[in-house]
C-alpha cells in the first residue's frame, strides 16, 4: 500500500504535560500506542486524536504551543472543551455504550444530550480527519468513543479506505437493540471497509445487528451494500512479547543496589517460607472487571483449603477509573470493605491474605509483579480482550507460573492452556486457585511453553500488521467487484451502442431489478416510473421487449395489460409473444405438488413470517419477513431435507432472495431466452437481472450480449449495477437517447 495510513483514535499515544515554559510530550505505555506507533510511522501517517488537555485549560497561545510540539511527533490534536468530554467521553461514551457493550444494562444512561454531543463530537473528530485525508490515503479508526466517525468520512470522501476496530465486545443483538440509538450506530460503523473484532463472537453479534436491522446480506464475513463490499474479521489483539520478555529478565539479574522497594519487599516475603505464593489480581477499578467476586472467590478458597492461610498473598492492584460515576464510587466502597473483612478474617500478626493497592503503577514496577507472582487471577465477568494475562505470560521468563481466566474475558479463545473459569462461579474459582497452587511445575511449564510460543508469534505489530493486509484485501476485492460496474463513462458507450443498433432483443427481468422487493410479492406491483420506461423501450420499432421472470403469468399480465410485450415467465415454462397466446415451452405436470407441499408447511409451521408461494408448476418458500438468522438456518435445513425428497424426482431447487423455490427440472432462463431468440439476428442483445436464476441466462446468451447484474457480487454477468435505481436510470438513459 503506497499510500499514507492514518491513525483515529480518542486518545494521542502521548500524554501532553505542560512544563515552566513550554509543553512536552510523555510517550503512553498502552498496547495500542505501543502497536500502531510503528504503523503510522511506517506509513508517514499522521495520528489523530483528542490531546489529553482542554481548551479550557489553555489560551490561544498554549493551543499553539501545542499543536507545534504534536506536529513534530506526527501527531495533529482534536482540541475538545470540558463540556464536551463530559458529556461525549464520560458521558455517552462511559455510561451508555460501555456499560450496554458489556452488558451491564442496569447502568446504561439514556441521557439524549449526550447523544447529541456524541453526534457532534464525532463529527469533529471527522472533520480533522478529513484535513488530513488525501485521494488513495487509508485511515485505521479505533473503538467505542468514534462509532459515528468511519460513515461521517466515508460520506465525504468515499474514496478513502477506512479501517475500524472494536477494542471492547460488541454485544448480542438483544442486548443492542435496547439503545434508541442503535440504526445510527451500525450505520456509523458500516462507513468502514474492514471491521475489526477481538474475537469470533464479537463479529457474529455485529453480523447478527447488521442482518436485523439494515436487512443486509452477509455471505462469509463479507457484507453487500448497494454500492460496495465490506469486511468483518476477528483479529486478537497481541502485545509488545519482546518488550515484557527483556523487561523481565532484567529484573532477574539486577544488583541489589539496583532494586526497586517493591523487588525487595517481594524478595523477602518468600524468605520467610520457600512454600509462600503469590497470586496476582491486576485491573482497572471498572464493574466489567468482577473484582467483589474474585475477592470472595479467595475468601472460599481460604476458608475450604484452611492449610494455606498463612502461606498465599492476593497481591490486588486496582487502577483508579472513572472516579466521578456513581457506579465507580460504589464499586470503590464495596471492594475496600471486601478487602478490610477478608483481611481482619484471616490475618495474622506476620500475614495479611491481601495486599491492596488502589494506584496506577510504573511499568517497572508491573513487571516485577508478574516475575514474582506465581499465579495470575484474571476473572472479568466481561471483558473485550484483556492484556494482562498476555502480559503475564510474556514476564515469565522460567516458564513457570498459572494463569486462572474468565470464559467470559477475549482472551480465553486464545489460552486454552490457562484454566478457565466461569467468573460467577466462586467455587470453581476457588478451586481453580487450589489447582493452579499444587500444579506441579513441569505441568506449569508445559502449559507455558505453548502459551509463551502462541503469543510471540502474534504480537501487537503482528496484528497490526495483520489488520493493514485486511485492508488491502478489501481494497483488492472491492476493485474487482467494482471492475465490472458500469460507471458514467461506460454507460454513455452503451447507451452508444444501443443507439447504433438496428434490431435489439431486450430481456428484462422483474423483481429485484424493476422493482425493490416487497414483503408481501402480490403488492410489488410496478411503479409509474417502471411503466414509463417500459413504454419507451415499446415505443421503439428496433426493440424486441421481453419481460423475464420466476413470477406466474396471471400476475405479470395483470400488471402490463394492455403493453405491447413478450413474456417469459415461471423461469421458462410459459412465454407469450406480444399479440399472441401464452405456450407452454415444456411439456410439464404439476402432480408433484400434493408430495412437496406438507415439507414446505411445516418450516412454514417452524418458521415466524415466512410463507408458501404457489405458481402454476412450483412452490416458493419465502422468508423476507422471518427473523433474518433464523431464516438463514431454515433455509439451509429445508435445501437438505429437499435434496433427499427430490432424489428420484425431475425436479429442482432454485434459491432465489429470501426464496426457495422447487420446480420442474430442466428448466431456466438461459434456455427459454435461447430459444425465444431463435434463427433472428440481433445486433444488440441485453440481458438485466438480480439472482442466480438469471445467471442462467447470462450464461446461456451470446457472449458480446450486453448482460447486467444488479447488486454487487459474483457474477457471469459482464457488468453490474448497485441497485434497483441504478438499474432503472440505466434503462432510462437507454429509453431516452
Amino acid at each position: 500500500m503506497k499510500n499514507n495510513i492514518h491513525i483515529l483514535s480518542n486518545r494521542l499515544p502521548y500524554n501532553v504535560q505542560k512544563t515552566e515554559n513550554d509543553f512536552e510530550l510523555i510517550p503512553s505505555v498502552g498496547g495500542l500506542a505501543t502497536g500502531m506507533k510503528s504503523i503510522y510511522t511506517k506509513y508517514e501517517g499522521k495520528w489523530i486524536g483528542w490531546p489529553g488537555l482542554s481548551t479550557d485549560q489553555m489560551d490561544d497561545t498554549d493551543q499553539a504551543r501545542v499543536d507545534k510540539v504534536l506536529e513534530k511527533a506526527g501527531c495533529v490534536p482534536v482540541h475538545l472543551s470540558e463540556k464536551e468530554i463530559e458529556a461525549y467521553y464520560e458521558g455517552f461514551s462511559n455510561k451508555t455504550i460501555w456499560p450496554l457493550f458489556h452488558y451491564f444494562n442496569e447502568f446504561v444512561d439514556y441521557t439524549h444530550e449526550n447523544w447529541e454531543a456524541y453526534v457532534a463530537v464525532n463529527q469533529k473528530f471527522a472533520d480533522v480527519a478529513l484535513q488530513v485525508l488525501k485521494p488513495g490515503d487509508a485511515i485505521w479508526v479505533h473503538d467505542y468513543q468514534l462509532l459515528l466517525v468511519p460513515q461521517m468520512i466515508k460520506s465525504k470522501m468515499p474514496e478513502v479506505n477506512i479501517g475500524f476496530f472494536l477494542h471492547i465486545p460488541f454485544p448480542s443483538f438483544e442486548v443492542f437493540r435496547i439503545l434508541p440509538w442503535r440504526n445510527e450506530l451500525i450505520e456509523g460503523m458500516l462507513g468502514a471497509d474492514l471491521l475489526g473484532f477481538h474475537t469470533y463472537d464479537y463479529e457474529r453479534h455485529f453480523f447478527s445487528s447488521v442482518r436485523r436491522l439494515k436487512g443486509l446480506e452477509i455471505n462469509f464475513n463479507q457484507i453487500h451494500t448497494k454500492d460496495r463490499i465490506i469486511m468483518a474479521d476477528a483479529f486478537p489483539m497481541g502485545i509488545d512479547y519482546e518488550k515484557f520478555e527483556l523487561a523481565s529478565q532484567k529484573v532477574r539479574h539486577k544488583l541489589n543496589s539496583e532494586k526497586s522497594e517493591l523487588q525487595i519487599e517481594l524478595e523477602k516475603y518468600f524468605l520467610l517460607s520457600p512454600n509462600r505464593k503469590l497470586i496476582l489480581s491486576i485491573d482497572r477499578m471498572d464493574y466489567t472487571k468482577g473484582i467483589p467476586n474474585r475477592l470472595r472467590a479467595f475468601a472460599s478458597f481460604l476458608e475450604k483449603y484452611p492449610q494455606y492461610r498463612g502461606l498465599v498473598t492476593l497481591v490486588m492492584l486496582a487502577v483508579p477509573s472513572r472516579g466521578k460515576v456513581d457506579q465507580y464510587q460504589l464499586l470503590k466502597k464495596q471492594v475496600d470493605e471486601l478487602v478490610g473483612q477478608i483481611n481482619g478474617k484471616f490475618g495474622q500478626v506476620n500475614y495479611s491474605p491481601i495486599w491492596y493497592f488502589y494506584r496506577s503503577m510504573p511499568f517497572e514496577n508491573l513487571i516485577e509483579l508478574y516475575s514474582y507472582s506465581d499465579v495470575a487471577l484474571i476473572t472479568p465477568v466481561r471483558d473485550g480482550m484483556n492484556l494482562v494475562a498476555k502480559e503475564y505470560v510474556a514476564s515469565r521468563v522460567n516458564q513457570n507460573g498459572v494463569i486462572i481466566l474468565s470464559e467470559m474475558a477475549g482472551v480465553s479463545k486464545e489460552m486454552g492452556e490457562a484454566l478457565i473459569i466461569n467468573p460467577n462461579n466462586l467455587n470453581e474459582i476457588a478451586d481453580a486457585i487450589h489447582h493452579a497452587i499444587a500444579m506441579p511445575v513441569n505441568e506449569q511449564q508445559q502449559r507455558m511453553d505453548v502459551l509463551q510460543k502462541r503469543l510471540k508469534r502474534y504480537d501487537v505489530f503482528k496484528w497490526a500488521g495483520e489488520f493493514i493486509n485486511g485492508l488491502e484485501k478489501v481494497r483488492s476485492i472491492q476493485h474487482q467487484f467494482n471492475a465490472k460496474k458500469i460507471t458514467s463513462s461506460l454507460q454513455q458507450t452503451l447507451v452508444q451502442q444501443y443507439q447504433n443498433a438496428s434490431k435489439r432483443a431486450i430481456f428484462l427481468d422483474y423483481d429485484g431489478t424493476l422493482a425493490e422487493f416487497h414483503h408481501d410479492p402480490n403488492a410489488a406491483s410496478p411503479e409509474t416510473e417502471v411503466l414509463e420506461i417500459v413504454q419507451k423501450l415499446i415505443e421503439d420499432q428496433r426493440n424486441e421487449v421481453t419481460i423475464i421472470s420466476g413470477r406466474d403469468r396471471e400476475t405479470l399480465q395483470k400488471w402490463f395489460k394492455g403493453y405491447h410485450l413478450n413474456f417469459i415467465v415461471e423461469h421458462g415454462v410459459w412465454t407469450k409473444v406480444k399479440g399472441g397466446e401464452w405456450k407452454m415451452l415444456y411439456q410439464i405436470n404439476a402432480d408433484w405438488k400434493d408430495f412437496i407441499r406438507p415439507t414446505l408447511e411445516t418450516f412454514v409451521d417452524r418458521t415466524p413470517g415466512s410463507f408458501i408461494e404457489e405458481k402454476n408448476f412450483s412452490l416458493v418458500w419465502h422468508y423476507r419477513k422471518s427473523e433474518p438468522e433464523q431464516g438463514i438456518v431454515r433455509a439451509n435445513e429445508l435445501k437438505d431435507e429437499l435434496t433427499n425428497l427430490i432424489a428420484n424426482h425431475n425436479l429442482e431447487i432454485m434459491e432465489g432472495n429470501k426464496v426457495i423455490e422447487v420446480k420442474s427440472g430442466g428448466i431456466n432462463k438461459g434456455a427459454a431466452a435461447i430459444r425465444f431468440i431463435g434463427e433472428e439476428q440481433y445486433d444488440f442483445i441485453f440481458a438485466i437481472g438480480d439472482d442466480w436464476t438469471d445467471e442462467y441466462m447470462f450464461r446461456e446468451l451470446p457472449q458480446d450480449a450486453v448482460t447486467v447484474k444488479v447488486g454487487l457480487v459474483n457474477t457471469a454477468a459482464r457488468y453490474k449495477v448497485e441497485s434497483v435505481s441504478a438499474a432503472r436510470a440505466l434503462l432510462k438513459a437507454m429509453a431516452n437517447s
